[in-house]
């Protein structure tokens, strides 16, 4: 994304309020490392455990991370200059190597990158370019690009999430507050569907559908909330009843667990978890201990495929929290949580097999969000 300079001048003027979440600034520690992608092994109490001499050299700014379904490959967006996507192998015992050709070019600052169900297809949301980058996947992971690429989307796209059938593809747009909402057609390629985009509240900065494709999630960074609506057979989004539902300051990542019955929403500026039960209509409810304390500056989150455990990347304390998820979808700080990181973790996933998170760390933080 763009740097971001704020007053509270700018502020007020935009129309947010002196209660909007500024981003803190950091000065780079000493001997700053980065730039690369650190693994650890998850234990069977969710503690990670990181592995030998695993990291993975990345761009310029690495942001989001993603592993295909199948878990054999790892794809990550660089937004700090570098403009691609780092492509890796995953090699027995969760390592990556280098897929060849790897970085792919993608177009201007790409903040987030998501692989379909099928494994077929990755899609790259460029921000400043105001569009999505679609590519077929290669036997070997290459990224070969989709015709008809890039698709273009609203103002400062941040984020994108893919329907659990594939048909669909949404996309948050920052500036416009909306959602911009895709069919996704047998070659990959990108087709709004009519009516889109959809309203959203202000600046929307991440976007999910749960697993059983009945309703879409969307964290309103500036507004401190969450839009909710169901997902129609076209595509079509409605806002479900009561939404938007309150997060804490800064709300800037958003998940839903494999059973969808729980939402998770990272809260950046409150060093927080606000956690909720779906309802049968698609309205949240604060389950009991919601907001959880979270490390400095946390941004993206990440669960297991089990629907066990919470992982959060903390870019300034540079660790990461691990948390276990209960019944009524309440979380327990994990025995040994937080667990160190590099520099400035910021984005993470966990592969399919529930046995591996893998977590891109953009180098020293600064005033700027991606």
């Amino acid at each position: 994304m763009r740097i971001v300079s704020f007053s509270i001048l700018s502020v007020l003027a935009l129309g947010l309020g002196p209660e909007v979440w500024m981003p803190a600034l950091s000065a780079a520690p000493a001997g700053a490392a980065g730039y690369n992608v650190s693994i650890y092994s998850i234990g069977p109490d969710g503690a990670l455990t990181p592995i030998a001499s695993s990291g993975s050299t990345a761009g310029s700014k690495p942001n989001s991370v993603a592993v295909d379904s199948k878990g054999r490959f790892v794809y990550v967006t660089n937004g700090g200059g570098s403009n691609n996507v780092s492509a890796y192998n995953i090699a027995p015992g969760g390592r990556l190597t280098p897929v060849p050709g790897s970085p792919f070019a993608a177009e201007n600052l790409p903040s987030s990158v998501v692989v379909d169900p099928t494994a077929r297809f990755v899609f790259v949301v460029n921000e400043s370019g105001g569009n999505i980058s679609g590519y077929v996947i290669g036997s070997d992971g290459a990224l070969i690009p989709i015709t008809g690429s890039p698709f273009a989307t609203g103002t400062d796209p941040h984020e994108m999430a893919i329907d659990p059938t594939g048909k669909f593809a949404y996309a948050v747009n920052e500036v416009d507050n909306n959602v911009s909402a895709f069919r996704i057609g047998s070659s990959g390629a990108l087709t709004p569907i009519a009516s889109s985009p959809f309203a959203a509240g202000s600046f929307p900065v991440s976007v999910v559908v749960d697993p059983t494709a009945q309703f879409v999630y969307v964290a309103n960074q500036a507004s401190n909330n969450v839009s909710a609506y169901r997902l129609g057979s076209g595509g079509a989004l409605t806002p479900a009843p009561g939404s938007p539902f309150a997060a804490g300051s800064g709300p800037f990542s958003i998940a839903v667990d494999p059973t969808a019955k729980f939402a998770y929403v990272v809260n950046e500026g409150g060093n927080s978890i606000s956690a909720y039960k779906i309802d049968s209509n698609g309205a949240l409810t604060a389950v009991p201990g919601s907001p959880f304390a979270t490390g400095s500056d946390p941004h993206r989150l990440s669960m297991d495929p089990q629907g066990r455990f919470v992982f959060v990347a903390n870019e300034v304390s540079n660790d990461i929290s691990a948390y276990s998820i209960g019944s009524d979808g309440a979380l327990t700080v994990i025995p040994g949580s937080p667990f160190a990181g590099d520099i400035g973790p910021y984005a993470l996933a966990v592969d399919p097999t529930g046995k591996f998170v893998y977590v891109a760390n953009r180098g020293s933080p600064y005033p700027e969000r991606q």
